[in-house]
């Protein structure tokens, strides 16, 4: 990949928890990591190694302590609330482990939220959802069924085409095999790197699933809130 452009720049990332009393406890310590347009990363590390803190600064869901992070050049420690729910409603998705689906909304109705929170839209909702839902390889007779009459799977692929309706630049995924067998794991990871690799989606994962080194570009290893980065054979 030649001509690589930043799209995450994190450089000197701290943070930092604080108990009543005062007493600090450190999470990430003096994070470097850059995350170029079209990159598929996972980020690898086991419970407690601040992967999932590293995951929500890079969302914008959580603020270092010290540091500094960039967004397409743009700096995100001086954003105000409203500027981040911007960044996270316009270039930033997410696909939780848990789904957050809700249970009330038919599939179709689940993938169209997004783009009623998004203040600066103006395409086509039916277009854009429907969209979504083929990049998701959601078959159409699920369209309109509610989440509890999908299975673990076909769940996760909602969450898929949520998470992608609003075309980000970036998808975060939170361990996107946590929950599901391996052939379904096998699935979706299958529907990611397509997007991936059809669409030039940018995405990281945040996981311990040690397989899934074997279908991203870079791995970036976090312990104890230490971070450094290995190559992956995948080219």
């Amino acid at each position: 990949m030649t001509n690589k452009t930043p799209i995450v720049e994190l450089v000197d990332i701290s943070k930092s928890f604080f108990l009543a009393g005062g007493t600090e406890v450190p999470i990430l310590h003096k994070v470097d990591l850059v995350v170029n347009e079209g990159d598929m990363m996972a980020i690898l590390g086991p419970s407690g190694s601040g992967k999932s803190t590293l995951m929500n600064i890079i969302g914008g869901l959580d603020i270092a302590t010290s540091g500094t992070y960039r967004f397409d050049g743009k700096l995100v420690n001086d954003m105000t609330s409203d500027e981040l729910a911007e960044l996270r409603s316009s270039d930033i998705s997410f696909i939780f482990q848990s789904f957050h689906l809700l249970p009330s909304k038919t599939v179709y109705q689940n993938v169209f939220l997004p783009l009623i929170y998004q203040r600066t839209f103006t395409g086509d909702y039916d277009e854009y959802v429907t969209h979504a839902l083929h990049r998701a390889s959601l078959d159409e007779s699920q369209w309109h069924k509610k989440p509890n009459q999908l299975s673990g799977g076909q769940r996760q692929r909602v969450a898929i085409a949520r998470a992608l309706v609003a075309r980000p630049r970036l998808l975060l995924a939170d361990e996107p095999t946590g929950n599901l067998d391996s052939h379904t794991g096998e699935n979706i990871i299958d529907s990611l790197t397509y997007l991936n690799e059809k669409y030039g989606t940018t995405i990281v994962m945040v996981t311990h699933d040690e397989s899934l080194t074997e279908v991203v570009h870079r791995v970036v290893n976090i312990k104890d809130g230490y971070v450094n980065e290995s190559t992956t054979a995948k080219k």
